[in-house]
């Protein structure tokens, strides 16, 4: 069967990163074909790697792509629920691919599954294009069998990588609490901090999945971090997304960092000459001469990955990408106090908090105080649920076309339209230098609208105003419903 076929009739397809679907969607059968397909284009040797998140659906899931996988005479190893950069990190010792379950943090009724080659990186758009050509075999009856106990070595390794790196008294002295919720991270990250000489204090664990989003916090996690910080007064909470390749990080207040700040600030403790980041970052990264190059790429790690490699070509330097939602990629090996890093193309939550942490400790300062020297200027995204994407492509065509009203709905008091940027959606720069950035999710039905301006209230005020406007557009209510489909 041709997998475009597949996707045409469940729905499960490939977008931002991986394929995403309906859990009531992905079907054995389903499953089963997308394993085949990328085994197909992407098989390298004869074993891979394989692992999920702790989503109730993704064992089955892994079970379907284990039952494909084994058909065609691959070893798999599997590794269990495990961080997204854990999984990766082993296949690339192993020189094997994997393949990981997981929805990330998308909601609750729909779950995914990520590829990756055996140098540890996301397959690229091209390998996506190929899978979704392939034509596989797949049988009338899927027989899974129960997957083995999971091959400890993946969680070993991937502890060792951070404290072989920072030193076993990196963090000494430090009191770190874990926002555990749902998180695959939630274990490994404790034993990863106090291998590193931090006191950790567990809260939140849940046992119903949490779908933290570290782009737009949720209301309830804002202010349950701060709740916390004046109850157990400690350096720093941290959290990640479902399957652990998205940080979330608090300070001492239970202030969680913006990701694109977070990646600032990474990659200047790491050293870094080259930095890549989607179009959606804040521009303080610019702004604030830390870096020899900034390359700007569109949404999506497949992005940033295929930039940090056109990068690698030009010249050997340090090279990272890091995205506006945290997650950190270090392209290239890096060294620090005479250890080596080596390098892990794909997203990593812990990496960014080492990084703050030690960042902190060595300064003496509050993790507050870290993006003191950084120019001010501020980011807020936030999103409108249940917007189907040709909707939202409607509705940027539309702005394109008419920039009086792409004023009037995205920066109403924000001043002429300036610039305009649409590499991944509608970024528009207005006369003040502030900016309002609109572009249809590549994981679900939403419309994310990302805004910078030079305080944290006024990028709050206008995401909400424009993502406001739109959703009265969209439910006809005001003046500004018009003939684009939207009343």
């Amino acid at each position: 069967m041709i997998i475009t076929n597949i996707a045409a009739i469940s729905d499960v397809r490939f977008g931002t990163s991986g394929v995403r679907g309906l859990v009531s969607q992905m079907t054995n059968r389903v499953c089963y074909g997308y394993a085949a397909a990328f085994w197909q284009v992407a098989g390298d040797g004869s074993m891979i790697v394989l692992g999920h998140d702790l989503r109730p659906s993704s064992p089955q899931i892994a079970a379907a792509c284990a039952a494909a996988l084994c058909a065609r005479g691959v070893e798999v190893i599997y590794a269990g629920a495990l961080p997204t950069p854990a999984l990766a990190f082993f296949a690339s010792i192993l020189h094997a691919p994997a393949i990981v379950v997981t929805g990330s943090h998308i909601p609750f009724d729909r779950n995914g599954i990520k590829f990756y080659r055996a140098r540890g990186e996301e397959i690229t758009k091209a390998d996506e294009l190929a899978i979704q050509q392939a034509t596989v075999e797949i049988p009338d009856e899927i027989v899974t069998s129960p997957l083995p106990a999971p091959d400890p070595h993946a969680e070993r390794v991937y502890v060792a990588r951070y404290v072989d790196f920072f030193g076993t008294d990196a963090l000494a002295g430090m009191r770190v609490a874990i926002y555990e919720h749902s998180s695959v991270a939630r274990d490994v990250l404790r034993t990863i901090l106090e291998g590193l000489g931090a006191e950790v204090l567990a809260l939140g664990r849940a046992d119903t999945f949490v779908p933290i989003d570290t782009e737009a916090v949720r209301e309830e996690d804002i202010a349950r971090a701060r709740k916390w910080a004046g109850e157990h007064g400690f350096d720093a909470v941290l959290s990640t997304d479902g399957d652990g390749d998205r940080p979330l990080i608090g300070d001492e207040n239970g202030n969680w960092f913006r990701g694109d700040i977070v990646g600032i600030l990474c990659a200047q403790f790491l050293g870094v000459d080259v930095v890549v980041t989607p179009v959606s970052s804040n521009t303080a990264v610019e702004k604030s001469g830390l870096f020899r190059k900034v390359h700007r790429t569109r949404i999506g790690s497949p992005y940033v990955i295929a930039g940090m490699g056109d990068e690698l070509l030009q010249a050997p330097r340090a090279v990272a990408g890091y995205e506006a939602n945290g997650g950190f990629l270090l392209g290239s090996d890096v060294e620090r106090n005479g250890n080596r890093l080596a390098a892990l193309p794909t997203r990593d939550a812990v990496l960014p908090m080492l990084a703050m942490l030690c960042m902190a400790r060595e300064r003496a300062r509050k993790l507050s105080e870290l993006a003191d020297a950084l120019p001010q200027r501020f980011t807020h995204s936030s999103r409108l649920q249940d917007i189907p994407v040709e909707k939202s492509r409607e509705l940027i065509a539309g702005f394109l076309e008419d920039a009086g009203r792409m004023r009037v709905v995205m920066g109403p008091d924000a001043g002429d339209v300036a610039g305009m940027d649409t590499t991944d959606g509608l970024r528009v720069e207005f006369a003040g230098g502030e900016i309002v950035h609109l572009r249809p999710s590549g994981n679900a039905p939403e419309l994310r609208c990302y805004a910078e301006a030079d305080t944290e209230a006024r990028a709050q005020f206008l995401c909400d105003t424009c993502l406001g406007n739109i959703a009265a557009m969209q439910a006809g209510q005001d003046s500004l419903a018009d003939s684009n489909g939207w009343q």
